[in-house]
């Protein structure tokens, strides 16, 4: 089983513990059985003191993360200081036998005091992006992002976005349909992508009070067909202008990014669940053809949609 372990120490902000336990530790096959195995440790097994005013007892000492395949650094108030010594070296340890890396929120300073986010991407809480950048220049921040996958370095913003990216961890690791299982049961958002904004501008009094959930839902059951901004505008009864500006306003992030991952996702999904043509997966998820589909697949999710079924798709047997 995929361990994965949670490293704790003083000035822990426990939600960016929780999120990741909780989105880890219910992921699991459709009969029950686990993908994951959830552990917290910190330096030699004490309890550690969280920013909320309570105490949390570890299970384990660091040397939980030498056998863990994913290793996960939660945020913590003392950003501008190291974290304990022996805490840097379980993070280049895992990172140098091939380990995953997670921060969440302000995890991401103590990746980048361990060194292992030199040279890549990454983010974190927007109120501390200037800070994460300016102390380390060899990180290339990314202050807008929800969450970046680097490969075997992952980041999330802050609090909340840390279930996004624990959401998109368990689609990468057992699929669309695993991912939206455990988005069930925490009541979150099945797919928001990484690269959509941290935070949005509320819409200034809206017509009537009017949300776009409605165009998007209706966009979400006609993915096959050829729409664009200004059938969706027109759907909504505005301007295509005035439903661009609104529908970044609503979602952070643009009406076209929010059709193509909608596309990607239903690819996903048809994929695992159906033995039907690529070329057919293309044209319902509204690709128009398997070129285009593999292209935006492959950009999206690193990997060609034939490769894609071949890891996800349960066994004949199965299914």
């Amino acid at each position: 089983m995929h361990r994965v372990a949670i490293i704790c120490f003083d000035g822990l902000v426990a939600f960016d513990l929780t999120a990741p336990a909780q989105a880890f530790g219910l992921a699991a096959e459709p009969s029950g059985d686990p993908f994951y195995e959830v552990v917290t440790c910190s330096p030699g097994g004490e309890p550690v003191a969280t920013t909320t005013g309570f105490s949390l007892a570890p299970g384990h000492g660091l040397e939980a993360t030498r056998t863990a395949e994913t290793v996960v650094v939660p945020g913590y108030a003392a950003i501008l200081a190291p974290p304990p010594e022996e805490v840097l070296e379980s993070l280049r340890a895992a990172a140098a036998r091939g380990a995953r890396l997670m921060s969440v929120c302000t995890g991401a300073f103590g990746l980048a005091h361990a060194g292992v986010l030199d040279g890549r991407r990454a983010t974190t809480h927007w109120a501390w992006a200037g800070e994460l950048a300016a102390r380390f220049p060899a990180v290339e921040v990314d202050a807008d992002a929800l969450f970046v996958d680097a490969g075997s370095v992952l980041t999330s913003a802050g609090l909340s976005a840390g279930i996004d990216l624990s959401l998109h961890v368990v689609r990468r690791d057992h699929g669309a349909a695993a991912g939206e299982r455990v988005a069930r049961h925490m009541v979150a958002a099945p797919h928001r992508d990484g690269g959509q904004a941290q935070f949005f501008k509320p819409l200034p009094d809206p017509p009537g009070g009017v949300s776009l959930e409605p165009t998007r839902r209706w966009a979400a059951e006609r993915l096959g067909e050829p729409l664009d901004v200004a059938a969706m505008a027109r759907h909504a009864a505005v301007s295509p202008r005035t439903f661009a500006r609104r529908f970044r306003e609503e979602t952070g992030t643009t009406p076209l990014q929010w059709l193509l991952s909608q596309r990607v996702l239903e690819a996903r999904r048809l994929l695992e669940d159906s033995d039907i043509p690529v070329e057919e997966v293309a044209w319902r998820s509204g690709f128009g053809n398997a070129a285009s589909l593999r292209d935006h697949f492959r950009r999206a999710t690193a990997t060609t949609p034939t490769a894609y079924r071949s890891s996800f798709r349960p066994p004949a047997s199965s299914i």
